[in-house]
Parts: structure tokens; sequence; C-alpha cells
């Protein structure tokens, strides 16, 4: 079942016309949450980034979109699954039918979607660089929305070349993200990951991490610019993002990392979930 606009309709019942913006325009955004329990963690984070999202992209904002009917709604989807436990939640918001690059109308669509989370154990995480297009910086980029073809791209080179994941890198080379989240840097007691300035996206993680980074007294966060052959030379990597958490990185080239300080965060970032109720 998916939720359109209130409405929990069978898969075989959505219909999205050929003048869809998110479809002709990528016109759309989305936030990707995770539902543990009836419980949807940090979705006061994910409703502010969404709806300052909506804001910059000039979207009219429903009255009805407060944070609570908005969770209501994720969980009313959920509930209808055959899985309870876990859940993946896509919230995708679009501008409605109309218009060519200038819409015809602001207000917007709803859809709501639920995926289990299937637990996938792996010793070894591989990264490498995507270079054959680029991330470019700006405030722009720190919004998801729909418009994900260089993720696709990277996603592909990845699996072509038995990769884990591959960095996204910025018109001047430095390091952005991965293609399903933000990317730290250990080296020595520093903790380096990239300013949004950089063109990352304004993870919802992200943002916990860096909270509970800043609240040690043993490492030291910086939000920077980061070279291609930082990630060479540092200790530790480790990817973020709504569902998976942490995900630490063991190999980059013919760089083995130790996975230590990576795992001990995402304990911290699991007892934050606990108490996100």
């Amino acid at each position: 079942m998916i939720n359109f606009n209130g409405d929990l309709l069978d898969l075989n019942n959505i219909t999205l016309t050929k003048n869809n913006r998110a479809f002709k325009y990528g016109d759309g955004i989305f936030e990707t949450i995770k539902v543990l329990n009836n419980n949807v963690i940090f979705w006061e984070d994910h409703y502010f980034r969404l709806m300052s999202s909506m804001r910059m992209l000039r979207m009219k904002i429903p009255m009805s979109f407060t944070l609570e009917f908005l969770e209501k709604e994720i969980l009313k989807t959920v509930e209808v699954q055959d899985f309870k436990t876990a859940s993946r939640v896509r919230l995708n918001i679009y501008r409605k039918d109309g218009g060519m690059y200038t819409p015809s109308d602001n207000r917007i669509d709803y859809l709501i979607e639920v995926s289990p989370i299937k637990n996938q154990v792996k010793d070894t995480y591989t990264i490498d660089l995507y270079k054959d297009f680029y991330n470019y910086s700006g405030l722009l980029s720190t919004v998801k929305s729909n418009n994900r073809m260089l993720n696709v791209l990277a996603s592909i080179f990845a699996d072509e070349n038995d990769l884990d994941n591959a960095v996204l890198l910025n018109e001047n080379k430095g390091v952005v993200e991965a293609t399903n989240g933000n990317i730290f840097i250990i080296k020595d007691n520093k903790i380096k990951t990239p300013a949004l300035s950089q063109g990352c996206i304004k993870g919802v993680i992200r943002g916990k991490i860096i909270e509970i980074i800043m609240k040690s007294k043993v490492f030291e966060l910086e939000e920077t610019t980061i070279s291609p052959f930082e990630i060479q030379k540092a200790d530790e990597v480790f990817i973020t993002n709504a569902i998976i958490g942490i995900r630490t990185v063991t190999n980059y080239r013919k760089k083995v990392f130790s996975t230590e300080i990576g795992t001990k965060l995402s304990n911290s970032l699991n007892v934050s979930q606990m108490l996100n109720k």
C-alpha cells in the first residue's frame, strides 16, 4: 500500500500523469526515514529539513503539514504493511501537474512508500572515487531533490568495479559525499567531514554524529574542504545515512582502515535512536 495525499492505495491503483513534474523536471524532494517499532527515528530533524527544502524551492506548504500530521501519515502507512519491526519510509513531495519549466501551480502532492529494512552484514566495505562527473557545490546541492542522476551513475560505476560505494567530488575536486550518505574521515584525534558549502546533503545522521563528536573530549571536529589524498592518509573512514546509521569503510584502493572509532560512534548513535521516542 502507498499513501497518496492521505489515501492508502494499492500499488496498482497509483497513476502518475505524463505531466507529473517530478518525472518531467525532477521538481520534487524526498526524505528517507527509518521507523523502528512504530517510532519515527529523528523525525523532528527530518521534518524541519523538509520544511526548509520546501521553502527554498518555493513550494506552497499546506497549513495541514504539521509535525504531528505527517508523523501520523507515516505511521498510518507503516501499520498496513506486513512488516512491523524496521521500515524504510520514503516521503516524496512534488509540485502539482502543470506548466513547463515555470510551474502553473506551486501547491504540492505527497506520496509515502514503505519497504522493509534488510540487514546486510558484510565484513569488508570498499570505496573509490567517482571522477566522470562532478557534484557542483552550492546551497541547492544540500537539498534532497529528485534529481539523483549523478548518484545513479556513481552507483553503476561502483557495481561495475566490484565496489560497495563511490565517493563524489565537486568541481574543485574536493570530496563531497558517498553515493548514499555523508562521509567522515578520522586522522589521529581529528574527525573531518565536508562542509555544506562543498555541496554535500545536509544529512540528518550527519548532524547527529556532529553533535556526538562535539560532546567528546577526545576528538576535534572540522567541517571543511577534504582532498581525495586525505582519504588515503586517514586512519578511519565511515559513511552515514538515515537507514544504516554508520557504515565503517575497510578498504580504499590499497589502504586498509581500522574501524574501532567508527564502531564506537555507531554504538553512541544507536543509543540516541533508542532515546528518540
